[in-house]
């Protein structure tokens, strides 16, 4: 059964273990003589001093009533809020490609939305947006909001699991060693930083659930189900593995196999409902990004396997190289030999590296079973994500040696985060040499030289650059090939937009076509200014659209 210690904590294990007050007395008491201890040595020598006891106050400290660890995140957060807009304020620049189709999307409160993707994070766009207005601030606040979110809740579930505030900080920044999650969250994703904060979520309430068994845990796990289904649809893998995992474990077994879980599925049914149906009646926008997993009957079951495999291999070795190695070397450091990672596990360690174990298998069964040949580092997030988290709880096992590995990761972590900082800044305004390129285009000048010859209602394009338009009009109509309704959403005036090419992707032209329009035949070429960018501008096109003639044959 799950034994309570400390009175606050709770671990699913069966061994008596030094307690976690003791064992915090220790380490503070070695960080108070570290700090008072002269700086003596060589440079190097007080440098890892100096970084020890960082980690060791990261790891122990409290600001007023909170861990600093937690206190920091929130400033680090706060600080992106708010520098990430200023700076494109200050550049005059927009936002990438993810940030702007959610410009484009967060002015409709849907079931389900284009583009093969779950509608939460538009959701919650729509309620910021409400509040706080159509700008870079409310697209950061939401990001960093839930990033925020998803850190806290699983710093809350590792106390809950009986661990010490060191392992639960280590558990947090050791996620921050995936780069998708320091890098990539930051300057672009959207749908993967909810999922990253409903799976943080998700566990939370697991363990809310195993440890009180209330038909209220049951009816918050329902709730995490639901929200977790509709923030990334891939979280179905991390869902099955969470029950897999409960129920291969005779400590938490039984809490899944009660009665009351049916209404946990009755909750997670009802939040899906609206999306459910949707989607039933829109399969093709469901479907719209299928491509993506290079399915094909081109070749032989046995080498469409093998090229799925090979590719789920390379995205976890993409995925989780960085935190892999960095976690190895904290082994080292702490010389932790791997004999003694095979003492015998605690439940609640044993339920997280379940919960891997299965979502990777889960994953590599789906990816042979659908013949997908291609797959992107960043949909293993709901796989891998708990790698750090179960690492952080191996090392507390293993006493001043798993001390000294945790105080690495904090370190690394923290200090990768910090110089991550200016990087996160100028990419902002900078865009890179892609897709995110769209960033430095003077949308107020576009939107002048759009306007020029009256009033514009609607603006279509083959992509959703054109989203950062609502930036400075955020009463426009923009519309892609992927938004649903097209039709009915398309308003007069409008116009067609498209970028840097000669003509637009015959997929606009068929949804344009299928709404009852055609394209006038004068066609505007525009040079925008671009900021960084080429004295010249970018080329960007412009022809209006008008109503087909009710007797007149519709284009091919």
């Amino acid at each position: 059964m799950l034994k309570q210690r400390d009175s606050a904590a709770v671990r699913f294990d069966l061994e008596d273990r030094r307690s976690s007050s003791d064992q915090g007395c220790h380490i503070v008491q070695e960080a108070v003589f570290m700090l008072a201890e002269p700086a003596t040595g060589t440079d190097d020598e007080n440098s890892l001093k100096y970084s020890m006891r960082w980690a060791e106050w990261l790891a122990e400290g409290r600001i007023g009533p909170f861990p600093a660890a937690i206190v920091l995140v929130a400033l680090y957060c706060c600080t992106q809020i708010v520098v990430l807009p200023l700076a494109s304020l200050w550049a005059g620049t927009g936002v990438g490609v993810d940030d702007s189709e959610q410009l484009m999307y967060i002015r409709f409160l849907w079931a389900g939305y284009g583009g093969s993707q779950p509608p939460l994070y538009s959701w919650l766009g729509w309620l910021t947006s409400s509040v706080f207005g159509t700008n870079i601030f409310t697209l950061k606040l939401l990001k960093y909001s839930l990033i925020f979110v998803a850190l806290a809740s699983i710093f809350v579930t590792v106390r809950k699991l009986g661990y010490s505030q060191r392992t639960a900080v280590a558990s947090i920044l050791g996620l921050l060693l995936f780069p998708q999650l320091i890098w990539e969250m930051q300057h672009t994703l959207s749908h993967t930083v909810a999922a990253f904060c409903f799976s943080g979520l998700l566990l939370l309430a697991l363990v809310e659930l195993l440890q009180r068994k209330s038909l209220l845990a049951y009816a918050l796990f329902g709730l995490a189900i639901g929200a977790a289904v509709l923030a990334k649809y891939n979280l179905f893998i991390l869902i099955a593995a969470m029950l897999a995992a409960t129920l291969t474990l005779r400590e938490t077994r039984h809490v899944i196999l009660r009665p009351q879980i049916m209404i946990s599925m009755a909750v997670a049914l009802l939040v899906c409902l609206p999306t459910l149906y949707w989607t039933a009646t829109h399969p093709s926008e469901l479907l719209a990004r299928s491509y993506k997993f290079g399915i094909n009957g081109g070749d032989g079951a046995f080498v469409v396997a093998l090229k799925g495999i090979i590719a789920f291999g390379d995205a976890v070795l993409n995925f989780a190289i960085l935190p892999v190695v960095i976690l190895a070397v904290a082994m080292l450091a702490g010389r932790v030999v791997p004999s003694t990672l095979r003492q015998r596990l605690p439940e609640s360690e044993k339920l997280l590296w379940r919960i891997l174990g299965f979502g990777l298998c889960i994953t590599i069964v789906l990816v042979i079973a659908s013949g997908a040949t291609t797959f992107k580092a960043r949909w293993l997030l709901p796989v891998l994500l708990f790698l750090p988290v179960a690492f952080a709880a191996r090392m507390e096992a293993l006493g001043d040696k798993g001390r000294t590995a945790q105080n690495l990761i904090i370190t690394v972590a923290a200090a990768l985060a910090i110089l991550i900082l200016p990087a996160t800044w100028a990419y902002q305004v900078y865009g890179g040499t892609g897709q995110g390129r769209v960033v430095r285009l003077d949308y107020p000048t576009l939107y002048r030289d759009l306007t020029a010859d009256g009033a514009v209602k609607t603006v279509t394009s083959d992509w959703h650059w054109v989203g950062n338009l609502r930036l400075v009009d955020p009463d426009l109509i923009i519309l892609g090939d992927e938004v649903p309704d097209f039709a009915a959403l398309l308003q007069e005036p409008a116009v067609l937009v498209w970028l840097d090419k000669p003509d637009p992707e015959p997929e606009i032209l068929d949804r344009i076509n299928q709404a009852g329009f055609v394209l006038d035949s004068e066609r505007r070429s525009l040079r925008v200014p671009e900021f960084l960018g080429s004295s010249e501008g970018r080329l960007v096109t412009v022809v209006k659209l008008k109503k087909r003639n009710a007797n007149a044959p519709a284009a091919d």
